[in-house]
């Protein structure tokens, strides 16, 4: 490597990983009940171990959720439906510890106020078309791939839990090649050689090409570039029979892969009254348009909130010296075109529908789809113009 260059690592995990299972039984209460009550408030957390899913938090509504059917329903739809991968929707124990809101918060919250103190993050640059940093993309891009193809039969030994690992290696600021692929995914026994203690050769080669080929850009690849899948050497025993899930313990995949810091709050199973998640939501949606406008090339917005206060006790905008305009008037202009009170951030963003469970696997930021409403560029021109 030259002088200037340096390596950076992001992770991504499948949507059949135990945290990720539990963001997503969190965020599947959290849309039964926005599909029936877009008042209600949400704080819903979710543990799962060896049979086991408890869901607690604090939740008050006028409506009813089944909870025991939502979820085996969901378990079920993520792939752990054979006792084959050591849990099982039909068999698992559901336990249900949800109480209701404290009316200290609430009081706080019904005048228009920040459900939470804290402070939250957003950031965007040039690295790949979704102005995301491409380390994360590519491990989210991989993830994604794995379930594709244990879905749709391709790699049919393979199970729901898996994780994807990417090095890339920068040189002027910039990527240019990689440098690492991890992938490390759950499988079934077929695929052993005869030491029973590893996959054998044919299958590390298979999952190479179906699933890492594909998705890395060759001109990235060259002779030392390193795929490392199932490091171990074998990954049978997988999903929550072999480790607890919590929700809310893959913030920094759900966010920008350690490209950008992090204000520590996590999103699934919170209701947009939080600003922990819906906050973080308006800091991307505002870092994204700042560098779709040119006025960047890299643009990281921090916004603080005092719990019952509606408007943030600060925000900060830092562009790592590629701004074509004085930060200042950048914050200024923030001002002026974006509310950042929590009504008006759940306003903006359109954040009282049922659209959340899709945002707990994968990433919540560089989506294409349409329930995404932070990801959308459309006052890029306006700051432009006026700056």
């Amino acid at each position: 490597m030259s002088k200037d260059s340096f390596l950076f690592t992001s992770e991504s995990v499948t949507e059949g990983h135990p945290d990720k299972v539990c963001d997503q039984i969190s965020d599947g209460v959290l849309d039964k009940i926005l599909e029936k009550d877009n008042k209600g408030r949400v704080a819903c957390e979710t543990f799962v171990t060896v049979g086991l899913v408890i869901v607690g938090g604090e939740i008050t509504t006028h409506a009813y959720v089944d909870v025991q059917d939502l979820v085996r329903e969901i378990i079920r739809e993520i792939g752990y439906a054979d006792s084959k991968f050591g849990f099982s929707y039909k068999t698992c124990g559901i336990l249900n510890a949800i109480g209701t809101q404290s009316p200290d918060i609430a009081q706080g919250v019904d005048i228009g106020g920040a459900g939470d103190q804290g402070l939250m993050t957003g950031y965007a640059c040039k690295e790949t078309p979704e102005l995301m940093p491409q380390p994360i993309m590519l491990a989210h891009k991989l993830a994604r791939r794995l379930a594709e193809v244990r879905k749709k039969g391709v790699l049919p030994y393979l199970g729901p839990d898996g994780k994807t690992q990417v090095t890339l290696e920068y040189e002027a600021g910039q990527p240019k090649r990689v440098e690492t692929v991890v992938i490390s995914s759950q499988h079934t026994e077929e695929i052993l050689d005869k030491t029973g203690k590893k996959i054998t050769g044919k299958s590390r080669d298979e999952i190479i090409e179906k699933v890492a080929l594909p998705i890395i850009p060759k001109k990235m690849i060259d002779a030392k570039t390193r795929f490392l899948v199932n490091p171990t050497g074998k990954f049978v025993v997988g999903g929550p029979q072999s480790d607890t899930g919590m929700t809310g313990r893959k913030i920094i995949v759900d966010t920008y892969g350690g490209m950008a810091a992090h204000g520590g709050g996590a999103f699934s199973g919170k209701d947009p009254t939080k600003v922990d998640r819906s906050a973080c939501y308006m800091a991307r949606y505002i870092a994204k348009n700042v560098v779709a406008s040119g006025l960047a090339s890299k643009c990281t917005i921090q916004i603080a909130y005092a719990i019952g206060v509606a408007k943030p006790v600060s925000l900060m905008i830092f562009t790592d010296r590629t701004a074509k305009v004085p930060e200042k008037r950048l914050v200024e202009l923030v001002h002026k075109h974006f509310d950042l009170t929590p009504r008006g951030i759940i306003q903006e963003l359109d954040l009282l529908r049922p659209i959340y469970r899709k945002t707990a696997a994968y990433g919540h930021f560089g989506r294409t789809e349409k329930e995404f409403t932070w990801e959308r560029t459309d006052k890029a021109k306006l700051l432009a113009k006026e700056a």
